[in-house]
């Protein structure tokens, strides 16, 4: 069985969807399709048949299931929490040291895509784990990266899927982006920061991460490889040097020097 970044018992803040915004505790982990039951979340009326209690029937409730990715454990990693880090602290403090006019100059976070590329010399199953994994490590659906053409050499199909990748933004980027750094980094192995030559010439910054099992929502004994990715942080800044700025006052742990 994987491990979940939920488990039952956990109280929950639903992230995506015609729910979103509630909370509820977790009823029932439905594993083996990827899905959770939350108290008090997708009510869903169903009739129930005549019986001697009931001579007209009766209209009963019941929660119907989400898929997991949908679902944040509350508390834990907040994104509000982020978000207001940077309102507060991190957005005054870039608006006095460059002399924006307005705040609508300043960089902020724009989105995140997390990229797994795989194989196409390993079997088909490699991109459906590789999707599964990135849906548990970022909490949303990954989508499927296919070839756009074909190429011999590497014996590889146009439309043959090579990877999959995930995009987040608002909320779900902000948290994702605390459990990256507060989470994740930490425990490579020997970590001493990350490099702070990264960047695209656009204020965009790109993060290889060699191994899948850096997150806690990946089962070390589950896993049938390992498998990196790589994490482009997308900003508003019009140049390198504001984005290293930024993101040096939201938490990310560059090294000196390098």
């Amino acid at each position: 069985m994987r491990r979940f970044h939920v488990k039952k018992g956990d109280e929950v803040v639903v992230i995506a969807g015609t729910e979103r915004g509630k909370r509820g505790k977790v009823i029932t982990l439905l594993t083996d399709k990827q899905r959770v039951i939350v108290e008090g979340v997708k009510l869903i009326k169903k009739h129930q048949r005549k019986s001697p209690q009931h001579p007209q029937g009766k209209i009963i409730e019941r929660e119907g299931s989400i898929h997991i990715s949908n679902v944040m454990l509350a508390g834990t990693f907040d994104a509000r929490a982020v978000y207001q880090k940077y309102v507060e602290s991190v957005r005054q403090a870039l608006m006095e040291k460059r002399k924006y006019e307005n705040i609508h100059q300043v960089p902020r976070l724009e989105k995140i895509v997390i990229n797994m590329g795989v194989s196409a010399q390993l079997e088909k199953s490699a991109v459906d784990d590789a999707a599964r994994d990135l849906s548990l490590i970022t909490g949303r659906r990954a989508v499927i990266n296919k070839s756009r053409k074909s190429v011999a050499n590497f014996k590889l199909r146009q439309g043959q899927p090579i990877g999959c990748r995930v995009t987040l933004r608002r909320d779900v980027m902000y948290e994702f982006f605390d459990r990256l750094v507060a989470a994740a980094l930490p425990r490579i192995r020997d970590f001493r920061g990350v490099s702070s030559r990264s960047f695209d010439g656009r204020g965009n910054y790109s993060l290889g991460l060699s191994d899948q099992t850096i997150f806690p929502e990946i089962d070390l004994d589950k896993i049938k490889r390992h498998q990196g990715m790589d994490v482009t942080i997308v900003t508003t800044a019009p140049t390198d040097e504001e984005a290293l700025e930024l993101l040096k006052l939201m938490g990310m742990p560059f090294a000196e020097g390098r």
